[in-house]
């Protein structure tokens, strides 16, 4: 199901909820005032808000009013500045436009005199200078130019809003001075009327805030536009850009913003804000009211509340999201070590998708998890049980655990569950094991082991799906290792059974020992498990369990010998046993009896084995 689709069906992601409630929280912030120097800013209603997060493989979430046109404003400054770098090449624009942050506000009538020219592209006079570069015969030409560049960034035709437009024109007189200014001092050189129409034109371009998150998703893609695919800069300077917007993005607040959210970013004053996290997200911020810099109250509230929770300040080191998910199966073609009777591996054929198993590698951050769960959230439409593998991930943040508990809310209120394996208390990824611990609800969600995961998961399915049959009663013909005898042969088989009680953690079969019986479990589990000589002790390795309806110990039909293995019972266990020897004085006069059994026993061997082939063969993929 596509995540719009489920988000309209009210089964949004994570990142869904997240977003929802922090656009309700934050709602409340109704600190700041609109700009009204520029008349047509002034007819906004100061209540539209939206929050736009777009990440760099081209899913965009949205909370709020993303959706409602504004004026880009001084964000252009940005993307007009990867456009002359582009064009014209690194040492020329820093010839004409300097990088050193001024600690003034972004209209201040100051110029760096020393070098003359201005001191960065983000304040007004850099961006003027910027516009005066725009190529284009003719002044359609460059506007035309301007608004491609633009739309690249996008992914999507951009439009000029005339009625803001016009009134910039008529009331930009300090910019009208910081331009004649530069043409006093040779920084510019075209008329100041004609760039400043450029200018204006490019700061009166409508955009959403979904607009501005993918634009912004563009510069973390090294940019690449994540919706269309269109180069909209070459990578080599995208790091110039993002450089400039880290430490003057956001004008005299820009130290104190690199130092509390950590991300490079531009505001502008219609309310827009835009933020970057390379390699993983843009984000998108919309809300009219601006505090005393001219930036967005609440942009700004979000942004620091979306670095915090999920711990994206840019110098946090994270590796590539792009290779989360190592590996999916499904609960038909992976199974655990549980061998089961024929009836429950026809049932798990049957039901199997049911449980899907994803291997996943690398580091948990936000844009690799993001990733993650966004894939969870779509098998989780035809999967009740979905297992993380995490032996292969070697770190897992803040961020990584807030979005695993949101998904893990998510799944349990569609009656989904959430299966983590590989996880230990002790472990490295101690602390989401404690996040997951304390936020679950008792029920068993986190194994050390996958294999203990499949398990309980393939015991959870086949319950849910039990048929009538009722292996923990004395009844012979219901077992599969019996089946194709007759009355008459079962009867046989009656009078020479032993049933055996064991009790929990006490030894069946210990290897070595002579094998003297086989045994079918008609009630618990047992595990086969071997001893392996390790480091001057032993470790315990569990091979196999054992339900009802299983038989084990049955070679010693074919070979006799001695045992392989130790089993021992999980629980208080009861189990038919047999001696082989008898058995097979009973072959001599019923020849029929002793053949069904091999037969069954080899059928069984057989079908485990095409079925270990396929899940190697699925596994090799």
């Amino acid at each position: 199901m596509d995540m719009k689709v489920a988000a309209e069906a009210g089964l949004g992601g994570p990142i869904d909820r997240y977003l929802a409630a922090l656009h309700r929280r934050i709602s409340e912030v109704r600190d700041g005032a609109i700009a009204t120097y520029i008349p047509e800013l002034a007819k906004v209603d100061p209540e539209l808000f939206g929050i736009a997060i777009a990440t760099v493989d081209g899913r965009v979430y949205t909370a709020g009013d993303a959706g409602v046109p504004f004026t880009i404003q001084s964000i252009s400054k940005a993307f007009v500045y990867g456009y002359t770098l582009a064009e014209y090449g690194r040492d020329y624009v820093l010839s004409r436009i300097g990088v050193e942050p001024t600690g003034e506000a972004f209209n201040s009538i100051v110029l760096d005199e020393v070098h003359n020219r201005p001191f960065n592209p983000m304040v007004n006079a850099g961006a003027m200078a910027a516009a005066e570069l725009i190529k284009g015969e003719t002044p359609e030409a460059r506007i035309a130019t301007m608004l491609s560049a633009l739309s690249r960034f996008a992914g999507r035709s951009l439009h000029i809003d005339d009625d803001v437009h016009r009134s910039e024109q008529a009331t930009g007189h300090r910019n009208r001075a910081i331009a004649y200014m530069m043409l006093n001092s040779g920084m510019i050189h075209s008329p100041p009327e004609t760039i400043l129409d450029i200018y204006f034109r490019q700061c009166s371009v409508r955009v959403t805030c979904s607009d501005l998150a993918v634009m912004a998703a563009t510069l973390a893609n090294d940019g690449v536009n994540p919706l269309t695919g269109e180069v909209a800069l070459e990578r080599d300077y995208v790091q110039d850009i993002l450089t400039v917007m880290n430490s003057c993005g956001m004008y005299n607040y820009a130290g104190q913003w690199s130092y509390e959210v950590g991300m490079p970013a531009k505001s502008g004053v219609s309310g827009g804000i835009i933020a970057i996290i390379p390699g993983q997200i843009g984000i998108g911020v919309f809300s009219p009211r601006l505090d005393l810099h001219g930036h967005s109250v609440r942009g700004v509230r979000v942004c620091k509340e979306i670095s915090e929770t999920f711990g994206l300040h840019i110098f946090r080191n994270h590796t590539n999201s792009g290779a989360v998910i190592r590996h999916e199966l499904t609960g038909a073609v992976v199974r655990s070590k549980r061998m089961r009777a024929p009836h429950e591996r026809e049932r798990l054929d049957k039901e199997g998708q049911r449980i899907r198993l994803i291997e996943v590698q690398g580091g948990l951050f936000f844009g690799s998890t993001e990733r993650l769960v966004r894939r969870v959230d779509e098998i989780s439409v035809e999967a009740d049980y979905i297992i993380l593998d995490l032996r292969r991930v070697h770190d897992a943040d803040t961020a990584a655990g807030r979005l695993l508990v949101e998904l893990d809310t998510g799944l349990a209120e569609r009656g989904r569950r959430l299966i983590l394996a590989h996880m230990r208390a002790d472990g490295r990824l101690a602390s989401l094991h404690a996040l997951m611990a304390a936020h679950g609800d008792g029920e068993a969600r986190l194994f050390e082991h996958r294999d203990n995961a499949l398990e309980w998961c393939e015991n959870s399915l086949l319950a849910s799906v039990a048929d009538a049959r009722d292996l923990t009663k004395f009844s012979l013909a219901q077992l599969d290792i019996f089946k194709g005898l007759d009355r008459d042969e079962i009867r046989v088989l009656e009078g020479m059974v032993r049933p055996m009680v064991f009790e929990a953690g006490e030894t069946i079969v210990r290897e070595g020992d002579e094998a003297r019986l086989f045994f079918v479990v008609a009630r618990g589990v047992v595990t086969v498990q071997l001893r392996i000589r390790q480091d001057g002790g032993d470790r315990v390795l569990r091979v196999a369990s054992l339900g009802p309806g299983v038989s084990f110990g049955e070679m010693a039909l074919i070979d006799g010998g001695r045992r392989s293995a130790d089993i021992v019972a999980d629980e208080r266990a009861v189990c038919y046993g047999f001696s082989v020897e008898q058995l097979r004085e009973t072959g001599k006069t019923h020849p029929n009896l002793l053949l069904t059994i091999m037969g069954n026993m080899m059928r069984d061997f057989s079908e485990r084995l095409r079925r270990a082939n396929g899940e190697i063969r699925a596994l090799e993929q």
